[in-house]
């Protein structure tokens, strides 16, 4: 499993992606980080692609907006399996903070990356994690 930026020809497999973990963010968006450097998909094999198809199998997806995280995802058969977390250390590579917003339920995926994580509100399932990038 490697992790690269995402090209055009990967926008519908990180839909795909995406929509399978039920996340919603709008193809616009997807689209924008693909054209900057905001869109990553982790993808089978090493750095050749599939010999058959000329491309890679995405296995997850990553999201950014600016400095958040707009979504993360791994295909359902693939979680557990440290794909996640390269997703996110590889866009910490391009960024000097991430933030993320979350429910209770990925709470701990967050907090074992490292991010700090805060309630955004007092009557509120839901969350905010902050890492900052750590040269040396």
């Amino acid at each position: 499993m490697r992790v690269r930026e995402a090209t055009e020809g990967d926008l519908p497999a990180v839909m795909n992606v995406l929509d399978g973990a039920v996340l919603e963010i709008d193809v616009a968006t997807v689209r924008a980080g693909i054209e900057g450097d905001g869109t990553l998909v982790a993808v089978s094999g090493d750095a050749r692609t599939d010999s058959e198809s000329g491309t890679d199998r995405v296995l997850g997806a990553l999201v950014l907006d600016g400095d958040r995280v707009a979504a993360v995802a791994v295909r359902r058969r693939r979680r557990g399996q440290g794909i996640g977390t390269a997703l996110v250390e590889a866009a910490l590579d391009r960024r000097d903070r991430l933030t993320a917003d979350f429910d209770a339920g990925v709470r701990p995926f967050y907090e074992r990356l490292g991010f700090d994580v805060e309630p955004l509100s007092d009557d509120t399932d839901r969350f905010r994690g902050t890492r900052y990038r750590t040269t040396g």
